[in-house]
């Protein structure tokens, strides 16, 4: 895993955030996951990235926590994200991986209504953040695979978004690359 310090941060402050119920931080953690993940281009923080966004999504619907299901979804999560944390403090990447699943899989425990509708924030999470790393330089093709979505899904996405008309995912020539990169070093 790459960037574990900052992986750490996140799921410690998204599990507080989700405990004080704050999906507007928890959006912002994961926004700061997905400029990590563009820049790494790392497995391990993009599927944090995902979760930590699908998460802000799911808590920002308050009549989510009205339907049968919700409780167990919420404890699964909790003890996931702490067992996640203590996995990266132990540097044990297996188990981590293992845990960060494990809230996926969490929402085939739950029936009905609430399930349908946390698969779908799930998977429009990958495609946003796909949508997100792509903005970041990083090729379609590249961005679709490791998200698990089709180039399809992903230009769609970015086409209806506007996403690829955003000046940050326009070449910038050496000239300006250069006196950016000294500008970071002042």
């Amino acid at each position: 895993m790459k960037e574990s310090d900052n992986v750490l941060r996140i799921l410690e402050e998204t599990r507080k955030a989700i405990e004080r119920d704050d999906p507007a931080e928890i959006m912002s953690l994961s926004n700061q996951t997905t400029n990590t993940a563009s820049l790494t281009q790392d497995p391990d923080n993009i599927a944090v990235a995902v979760i930590v966004y699908s998460i802000g999504k799911i808590l920002e619907r308050e009549n989510y926590k009205k339907l049968k299901g919700w409780n167990s979804f919420y404890k699964i999560t909790i003890d996931s994200l702490e067992r996640a944390v203590e996995d990266i403090k132990k540097k044990d990447d297996k188990k981590f991986r293992k845990d960060i699943e494990t809230i996926r899989k969490a929402i085939n425990k739950i029936s009905g209504k609430l399930r349908k509708y946390i698969q779908e924030v799930f998977r429009n999470a990958q495609i946003n953040k796909a949508s997100r790393i792509y903005a970041h330089g990083v090729s379609m093709a590249q961005t679709a695979k490791l998200l698990g979505i089709t180039m399809f899904e992903l230009a769609d996405y970015a086409g209806k978004t506007g996403i690829s008309d955003v000046p940050s995912t326009t070449t910038m020539n050496a000239e300006k690359r250069i006196k950016l990169a000294m500008d970071m070093f002042e």
